[in-house]
This record gives C-alpha cells, sequence and structure tokens, in this order.
C-alpha cells in the first residue's frame, strides 16, 4: 500500500474546517510546543480531532474506522506485539486471506507505517482510528494475559529443578520480585481491570483455571502449568496468616493489597479438592468510596419512601435478596445517610466489609461463641440509636432484632428471601412471634442486580413471539410496537455485549390490616393485601422497565424473572 505525504494543515484549509489565521496561530504555537500539527489543533479547539481524521482519511484514500461500533477481530490482535502496538499507536482488527486490516492514529507518519509493515506477515490494508480509542483498545486487547501466561511459566521453570520446596519457598516469598509475588500482582490488576468482584482460583487435572466474575457471570482463563498452584496457594495463606500446613481443612482469612492505584481488601477461602485447594477471593475497592442512595439506582419514588422509613425512630427494615444482589451496598448507603454526630451506631457483621468513620463494627467470630445473637445482646446495652444486623440467621438472632425494634432502636437487617412477600413468612418460620412481627415490622425491600448493555454496541432488538407474550402479560406498558436494545458484543465489553451493572428494587410498606394479617398468621391474606398496596411493584416489572429505557435487554430481564419464578 502506498501512502503519499500530506500538508495537514493545507488540506484543513482547504476543507474550511479551520482559518488561515488559526492554522498561523498553532504553527506559532508548536514553535514552543513541540507537538504533531493535527494534535495540537485539538488541544487549542480549532478542530474535532474526528473530523480532521475523517478529512485525512478522504484524503489518503483510506477508511475511517470507529473503533466503538467496529467489532475487532481479537484472533489476529497478538500478530502485532503490544510493545509494538503502543510504539505505532497502531492496532490489526482484522484479518483477510490477503492483508491485515489495521488502524493507525497517523496515517501520516510514512516511516512508522513501513516499521509496520515489517512487523506483520502479510501485506497491510491501512486504516485510520481515533488515538484515544486505539489505545482504549491496546488496555483492554491486550490486558495481563500475556504477562499472567509468562509469569506462570518463569514460575515453573523455577519450580521444576528440584521440585515444590516448601520452606525454601517461603523464605523466597517475602521477596516482591519472586516470580509467584510478581503473578499474583498480575492477576490482581487484571481483577481490577475488568473490574471483577471475585477471582478463583481452581486446579484441575491437566491445567489451572483463572476465572474472575465480572458484572455476576464467570471469565476465565486456562494456564496450563498446574505445577505453581501449592506456590500460589502457598503464597496467599501466608498473605492471610493462615495455616500453611493444613490442607485438609477449609480456611479464611483477609489481606490487603494495592492494584492499578487502588487499595483493596480481599476476604479469602480456601478448600480442599480433588486436585489441591480451591482459592476464592472476593476484592472490596475500598478507594471507591460509599455510594449514596440516590446513586444506588433506586427509583425517585421508592427513594421517597426508603427516606422516611429511614426517618423512624424504632421499627425493623429488612434488605432481601440473594447471595451478590447488592444488599449490603443498599444497606450501608442508608448507614451513611444515618450517621450524625447525634447518633450512636452499631453494626453487627460477617464479615466487616467497609469501615465507617463513627460507626461501632462488630466483626462476628462463631470459632469463639461470637455469634450474632451474642453480639446483638451486648450491644443493646450500649445505648445504640441504630444496629445494623448482617444477617437474621436464626430465631434467637430474630427475635432479639424484633425486641430491640419495638424498644426504641432502629434495626437494619437482610434475609436470604426471594421478595418481600416472603420476608414475614420467612422469619415466622425461623419462630419469630407473630405479634412481634406485627408490632416491629417497618418495611421490606427486595432487591437484584441486572447486567446493563453495552453503550459501545447496543443495537435494536426484535423480541420473540414468546418473549413478546410473556412481557405483555407483566407489563401494561408493553404493546407490540416496543422498541427493545440488547448488546451484540465488542471489545469493550469482552464480546458479552453488557458492561456494568443497574438494580431493580421491590418495596413493602405493611399497613394496619397487613400487620393485622401477619398477627394472625394469615399470611395468604397478607400477601393478597400486599400485591394491592400503593407501593408494591414487583421486581419483574422493575426490570421490564429498565429494559423499556433501552438499560438492559429482554435476555437479562427473563434471565432475573426466571430465577425469581424458580425460588417461588
Amino acid at each position: 500500500m502506498l501512502l503519499k505525504k500530506v500538508r495537514l494543515g493545507d488540506l484543513l484549509v482547504e476543507k474550511e474546517a479551520i482559518t488561515e489565521k488559526q492554522l498561523a496561530d498553532a504553527l506559532q504555537e508548536q514553535k514552543t510546543n513541540p507537538q504533531r500539527l493535527g494534535k495540537l489543533l485539538v488541544s487549542l479547539g480549532y478542530v474535532d480531532e474526528k473530523q480532521l481524521l475523517i478529512l485525512l482519511a478522504e484524503q489518503l484514500k483510506i477508511e475511517f474506522i470507529d473503533l466503538v461500533r467496529f467489532k475487532i477481530n481479537t484472533n489476529c490482535v497478538s500478530e502485532l506485539s503490544e510493545m509494538n502496538a503502543r510504539r505505532f499507536r497502531a492496532l490489526v482488527i482484522d484479518e483477510k486471506e490477503n492483508h491485515f486490516l489495521v488502524v493507525m492514529a497517523d496515517p501520516t507518519d510514512l516511516d512508522k507505517f513501513d516499521q509496520l509493515q515489517e512487523k506483520l506477515s502479510k501485506p497491510v490494508k491501512l486504516c485510520v482510528a481515533i488515538e484515544s480509542e486505539i489505545l482504549s483498545n491496546i488496555d483492554t486487547l491486550y490486558r495481563d494475559t500475556n504477562e499472567i501466561s509468562n509469569l506462570a511459566e518463569e514460575l515453573e521453570v523455577e519450580l521444576s529443578d528440584e521440585g515444590f520446596n516448601l520452606p525454601g519457598l517461603s523464605e523466597n516469598l517475602s521477596s516482591e520480585e519472586a516470580p509467584v509475588a510478581k503473578l499474583l500482582q498480575s492477576i490482581f490488576d487484571q481483577a481490577m481491570q475488568m473490574k471483577a468482584s471475585d477471582i478463583h482460583i481452581e486446579p484441575d487435572s491437566t491445567v489451572l483455571r483463572v476465572r474472575m466474575r465480572v458484572d455476576g457471570q464467570l471469565q476465565e482463563q486456562i494456564i496450563k502449568e498446574t505445577r505453581i498452584v501449592p506456590a500460589l496457594v502457598l503464597r496467599l495463606k501466608l498473605m492471610c496468616g493462615l495455616d500453611i500446613s493444613e490442607k485438609r481443612i477449609p480456611q479464611d482469612g483477609r489481606f490487603r493489597i494495592r492494584a492499578r492505584g487502588h487499595d483493596v481488601d480481599i476476604r479469602l477461602s480456601t478448600m480442599p479438592i480433588q486436585h489441591g485447594e480451591s482459592v476464592v477471593m472476593r476484592l472490596l475497592d475500598q478507594s471507591g468510596g460509599l455510594l449514596k442512595l440516590e446513586q444506588t439506582g433506586i427509583e425517585p419514588k421508592i427513594l421517597r419512601e426508603i427516606r422516611k422509613l429511614l426517618a423512624f425512630p424504632h421499627g425493623l427494615i429488612l434488605v432481601t435478596g440473594p447471595t451478590g444482589s447488592g444488599k449490603t451496598t443498599t444497606l450501608y448507603s442508608a448507614l451513611s445517610e444515618l450517621n450524625e454526630p447525634e447518633k450512636k451506631i452499631i453494626t453487627i457483621e460477617d464479615p466487616v466489609e467497609y469501615k465507617l468513620a463513627r460507626v461501632n463494627q462488630v466483626q462476628v467470630n462463631s470459632k469463639i461463641g461470637l455469634t450474632f445473637a451474642k453480639v446483638l445482646r451486648t450491644v443493646l446495652r450500649q445505648d445504640p440509636d441504630v444496629i445494623l444486623v448482617g444477617e437474621m440467621r436464626d430465631q434467637e438472632t430474630a427475635e432479639i432484632g424484633l425486641r430491640a425494634a419495638v424498644t426504641g432502636h432502629l434495626v437494619l437487617s437482610t434475609l436470604h428471601t426471594n421478595d418481600t412477600l416472603s420476608a414475614a413468612i420467612r422469619l415466622a418460620d425461623m419462630g419469630a412471634e407473630p405479634y412481634l412481627l406485627a408490632s416491629g415490622l417497618r418495611g421490606v425491600i427486595a432487591q437484584r442486580l441486572v447486567r446493563r448493555i453495552c453503550a459501545f454496541c447496543s443495537e435494536d432488538y426484535q423480541a420473540t413471539e414468546q418473549e413478546a407474550t410473556w412481557l405483555a402479560k407483566e407489563s401494561q406498558l408493553v404493546n407490540e410496537q416496543t422498541n427493545w436494545k440488547h448488546g451484540k458484543g465488542c471489545v469493550q465489553c469482552h464480546n458479552t455485549g453488557y458492561k456494568g451493572r443497574a438494580a431493580i428494587f421491590e418495596i413493602l410498606l405493611p399497613n394496619q390490616q397487613m400487620l393485622e394479617a401477619i398477627r394472625k398468621k394469615d399470611y395468604a391474606n397478607f400477601s393478597r393485601l400486599a400485591k394491592k398496596s400503593e407501593f408494591f411493584t414487583p421486581l419483574s416489572v422493575s426490570a421490564i422497565n429498565l429494559a423499556l429505557e433501552g438499560i438492559t435487554s429482554v435476555e437479562e430481564v427473563l434471565r432475573v424473572c426466571e430465577s425469581i419464578e424458580e425460588l417461588e
């Protein structure tokens, strides 16, 4: 492919993208601020970068590629090393039979183009793209996958000479330059880049699987060097202060690391499995700060009712949902709103996930008898105004919590139930007295997390006949003309079609009739009355509302609602 030199300034003046005076000013600025003219014109605000590149592409008779919309062929990206990709500000985005499709930020740099051509095994068809988008895709596409594989190989070589030497390796682990330390740091860095919530390290007979949970879904990387597993587990146990000689029983620990500029608390759990020990780590990024209630995605009308609940001086407020549905985030947001010098707040948690100033936080430890119920009894003697109980796990905790709620304390807690209607019934099944429930229960919030459609690859979606029938049955807002969206998959979302998550909520505010039904143990009538109440909107309808706004997909609505129906 032959390229010709282009006088960019003259081209932009000719196309009336800039004036001659603006060009003269930019050339004068260039004498004291040596930059490429195009970059300087953009930074001075004389021309839009995309407009500049489109004009340049027309002049050079090459294509301008919008990388936000283009589906990159990830299999050919590695044809160019990451070092060269950054050096040339270029990316291999597709492979044809006779050439590679390559985007560059500056196609007028003929020297770099010639060097780029020499690095590739096929001729290059050159295109142009916005530099920031190229760099963003380089960060995403190359990630640390190659680095992790290389470090795993390096660690296996170190272990291969004399086998796995526990005492010797323990000494070496004190060095941050040890291959095992660098490998773990790379894994944590990748997890933070992907915004993963959990890391799973799972040894198999022939491979080691490192899986990361991103937006609720696991993404897998295979490492062939299985011999490195004991070294990884040993290092992690030492970081937690666990017993490194004990491999027969599960262990739990906690430590803190710094990855990609973030301070991250790690909750670690080990479990003996057939081919070694499985390790699961929950990542708690402390640097992001706590969300405010309005930042959690709660609908305005539900948010108003939640704030009314928090204004009560006493009573029980429950947040329900399965593990990983965001209950803790909602409760901490509520606590941060209640956290004032005039109020004494005590939390009982297992474990303490976020540290709050002015709040007395207690870590439950069942091994020494420090259970929720035992701590809760002590807390009541500490003159609290607000109490957070991490979870209502048993009859004793439920009854003490309810008694606290009816004796002048505001009690917040979680419960593993499917929806708001099940919460009161679950507490009754646990042995809580109906009269206490009727006297203490102020409100129940149920929630789930649904994946957001990736903004970079969102497109129209036509619901199937079966999907349309179900959606119309659940929501009166759905009709044949309803427009739906979904993500087709791109580099930005790792080809999943989703990036980030949003919460859906259901709220139950018991009135006198409902409370009377609870007192009489008439739970069928309680459910019937609750469904007719003013503020009750089922989780399924909340999910559909998000899909109507184009925030989530029909597929995601059905996935969440199917799990709700299964639990029911």
